[in-house]
């Protein structure tokens, strides 16, 4: 398993392989997602399988370079998945 978040150009984007237990923990992190991505206005492109999810956060900008913003959403996601694989 990934442990941090990977920084890539070209485009720029963050990206981050989080690995669960089980679908139902996959399930309550997704839900969770998607209230943070409500809350902050701002959706990530998300994958999932039976046993894990991948993330890819992009720039709301085109052209843009990963911001604090980003970096905090993406600190705010990892919280989710460290609550998710408790339960």
């Amino acid at each position: 398993m990934k442990d941090v978040w990977a920084e890539r150009k070209r485009p720029t984007r963050l990206e981050r392989r989080y690995e669960f237990d089980n679908y139902e923990q996959i399930r309550e992190f997704l839900d969770k997602a998607a209230e943070l991505a409500e809350s902050e206005n701002y959706y990530p492109d998300m994958n999932f399988a039976r046993t894990h999810v991948s993330m890819t956060l992009y720039p709301k900008d085109e052209g843009e370079e990963i911001t604090e913003a980003m970096r905090e959403y993406a600190s705010n996601v990892d919280d989710l998945a460290i609550a998710a694989r408790s339960n």
